[in-house]
């Protein structure tokens, strides 16, 4: 798979852009600070991410970048494509010319491969990411991330729950 740095540093200036918790549009030159990336290599992916609908600009004074789709629904296959960044692992771009104008022995092979990349990056999501890059940075600094166990416990447990904390600890 011939994955350059054009999808690798869009997948990169997206993570940071959704690890961002601001209210307020984040701008290149910050991305590009954070990143050691070219300011300028940011601005030319950035506008082909802000046309397949990944990022919304906003111009004037405070303007700058946010993301256009909740990150849970934005996987990492997609940014990779919307940078024009090819998935393929094939010798000949998969037109199947690549022994002498016919299809080699492994063409298949490469195929699959191409699939299975494919299956993976689309089956991770900006949020997971984001998710994995917070628990690193909680566990690098020594801070455990509390646990909100209104998602974690069913509605029913935690009625039940409540239910023991009343006839324990009465009012």
């Amino acid at each position: 798979m011939r994955l350059t740095t054009k999808g690798r540093f869009a997948v990169t200036a997206l993570l940071d852009l959704a690890m961002q918790r601001s209210a307020h549009p984040v701008t290149l030159a910050e991305i590009s600070q954070r990143q050691q990336i070219s300011l300028s290599y940011l601005e030319q992916l950035f506008a082909k991410l802000r046309q397949r609908a990944l990022v919304d600009s906003v111009r004037g004074p405070g303007g700058g970048y946010c993301l256009a789709r909740d990150m849970a629904e934005v996987s990492i296959a997609e940014i990779i494509l919307a940078v024009d960044e090819p998935m393929d692992s094939t010798q000949c771009s998969g037109k199947e010319n690549c022994h002498n104008d016919k299809k080699c022995m492994t063409h298949d092979l490469w195929i699959k491969l191409n699939d299975l990349i494919f299956d993976h990056l689309g089956a991770i999501t900006l949020k997971q990411l984001v998710d994995d890059q917070r628990a690193r940075q909680a566990k690098q600094s020594g801070v455990v991330p509390m646990l909100d166990m209104r998602k974690v416990m069913p509605e029913r447990e935690r009625g039940v729950m409540a239910e023991r904390e009343h006839s324990v600890y009465p009012a």
